[in-house]
Formats: structure tokens, sequence, C-alpha cells
């Protein structure tokens, strides 16, 4: 008897399963995302700060900040024939050692690749109008004739201006505040449980992460209260620099990495105006006196077409994405391959691994 599609979200709760390749079949630009799942919907919001943080139902967010490798994946898929709409900044296809993503060859055949050691970092100088484009890319399909143009947001070439609202139906977007907010220092197991004053499941300043030679940090294993911050790792001839992702301390506690340090991340919270958002979380730079890093400072306000090497992202999903019927598959079906394909869905193959605030 044939899965129902409607209970898959449900049982993928269930079963945990987190990881997934977004891909149609054929498509050579699968992406692998992992998400992990914020539960404990309608819960508090905090209340130092005050009014920040409750979100009304269950979402997943990227376990990991948006990689390099991901976005070079991206870029191979819609941006060889031309980038009129500058899908990654000039700087980063220059000399800057903490811009992880290169681009070769000409309109027509451009080809884009990333740096030595540098597949496993987060991409940065993307703008919230490039982490749009992503989403409407996985919205469409992750391939090569998937629109970057519609589908979660409505951008048709809009390289500046006001920052649009997700669209109805929209299955990826970047986070509202309050969704980034209670997946970084929301404790869970309830809807009043509180909060941390840091992502690291502390309520005291991380410790400052290190570095080998290669940009991995120096908490493997995602233990211990400590960030990527105050220029403390040194590598690729660089004092302050990105750091593998999930390398860097412990994780928030719906298991999200980096939420504190590393690069500070794009929310769709406005600030002063609707073309302003608000970034979170710090970055590899940020001081540590006066420290950024807490739930009550890490809040910046950046233009929304702008673009540093500071700033990076990770999207969310709702509902919870339903590629994750290829583990059930297995469970039910002791083993047996299942693709499926739904239109305007991504697909899936095996797994691998708006609120607005004005200040």
């Amino acid at each position: 008897m044939p899965m129902s599609f409607a209970c898959l979200p449900r049982l993928c709760s269930i079963f945990g399963v987190a990881a997934l390749v977004v891909a149609l079949a054929g498509s050579t630009h699968a992406i692998t995302i992992d998400w992990v799942t914020v539960g404990d919907a309608g819960n508090a919001a905090d209340t130092d700060p005050s009014g920040f943080g409750d979100v009304s139902t269950a979402f997943q967010i990227m376990k990991y900040e948006f990689t390099n490798q991901q976005y070079v994946d991206f870029l191979n898929s819609v941006a060889t024939v031309s980038d009129t709409v500058n899908y990654y900044a000039p700087v980063a296809q220059g000399g800057d050692a903490r811009c992880g993503v290169i681009r070769s060859g000409a309109a027509g055949s451009y080809t884009y690749a990333v740096k030595q050691n540098m597949g496993d970092k987060p991409v940065n100088v993307v703008s919230a109008l490039d982490v749009a484009r992503v989403c409407n890319w996985l919205h469409n399909g992750a391939t090569g004739t998937s629109s970057t143009e519609t589908g979660a947001y409505t951008l048709n070439g809009q390289t500046t201006g006001i920052f649009p609202q997700p669209n109805l139906g929209a299955r990826y977007s970047l986070p509202t505040e309050d969704q980034w907010y209670k997946a970084a220092y929301y404790k869970g197991s309830g809807t009043n449980a509180g909060y941390w004053n840091y992502a690291t499941q502390s309520d005291s300043i991380p410790g400052k992460t290190t570095s080998g030679t290669t940009g991995v940090g120096s908490r493997p294993l995602g233990t211990g209260n400590f960030a990527n911050f105050a220029l403390s790792v040194d590598w690729n001839s660089f004092d302050g620099n990105v750091t593998t992702v999930g390398t860097n301390g412990v994780s928030s506690a719906y298991g999200a990495f980096d939420m504190t340090g590393n690069l500070w991340e794009w929310t769709s919270g406005t600030g002063a105006s609707g073309s302003i958002l608000v970034t979170r979380g710090a970055a590899w730079d940020s001081a540590d006196n006066p420290n950024p890093m807490s739930s009550a400072s890490s809040r910046l306000n950046k233009s929304a077409a702008e673009g540093a090497n500071t700033i990076g992202f990770r999207i969310v999903s709702v509902p919870e994405p339903s590629t994750c019927v290829m583990a059930l598959a297995g469970l039910a079906y002791g083993g047996y391959s299942l693709v499926w394909r739904r239109r305007a869905r991504p697909g899936c193959t095996r797994p691998a691994h708006q609120d607005s605030r004005s200040n």
C-alpha cells in the first residue's frame, strides 16, 4: 500500500531524519543540506531583551551555515551563461583570502570553484537578495533550469530596494528574526523554557576558538562553550578568518552550529526600512569587549543588497522538507530505493549525511 505523502513531515520528525539531497532526477547540481527541527511551537518570547523568539509553528533551519561548496553548486547550476544580477560580488572573485569562491571563463562559459581548504567554510559576500535567489532555486527543483527570480520570492531581476516577503507556499526562505533567535537561544523542551544568552547553550561569554593550518576549528566535535570571534583564528596568512562549519563549539539547544560567531547571518527582520535587514550572531572579527555576541546585542542592520566577508546565511523550511521520504522508504520497504518526484518541490535521492521588528 503506498505511503501517504501527507504524513511525511510528521514521520520525518518521529524518525529524526535531518539530512537530505535536494535535486531532481537528471540534475547534475545536487546540494546536500542538513536540517534541525525547531519545535516547541507557541513558545513564549524572551523577556531580556523583550519581545524576541516567539514562533507559533515548528520549522526547520540549516544545521550549519551555507558553505562555499554549496554556493558553488548553486552558481554552476544557474550562473554559467550570465550573471546579470551579480550572484556573487566581485570582491569574492578576487584576492580576499576570507572569501572561498572563484570564477573563471567568460560570459557564456563561466565556471565556479572553491578555493583550497574553503569548501567547508561558510560562504560570505552574499546579499540577502542572493539568498532569496538560492531559495527560489531550491523551491523550483535545484536544477540548471530552475528559476532564481520567482518561486519562494518574486524578484524579477531586483538587485536593490526593499527586500520582498516570501510568497504563499514558499518552502525555503530567510529565517524571520524570531525564527533565528529561537533556533539560537531558546532552551527548548517546553513553551516556557527560557533563553540562553549565547547560542552555545550558555549564559557566559564563549571562549575563543583557534584553528589548524587549514581552518578547521579547535573544537571539531562541537563541544564546549567556544566560538570563532575576536580575530582568534589564525590561518591562510590572516589573523581572523572563517572556520569549518561545526568545528567551533557546542551547538544551540536545537542542534544548530555557529549561531554565535564565524559570520553574521541574514534574517528577514527589518531595521530602519524594508531595504535594511537585521543580521544576527556576530562574526570572526567581532570584538570581545564590548561583546556583540549575546542575545541582547547580536543585532546589526545591513542593506539587503550588501555583501561583506563578515556576513553569511542559513535558510529555513516550513513545513519540514518531505524529501526525507527516502530514509522512511528504507525503513518501510526493507531497503528498496524510492525516487519521488513532485511538481515544484525538490525531489530526493538517498539522504546524505515573518515577523518584522523595528529598532
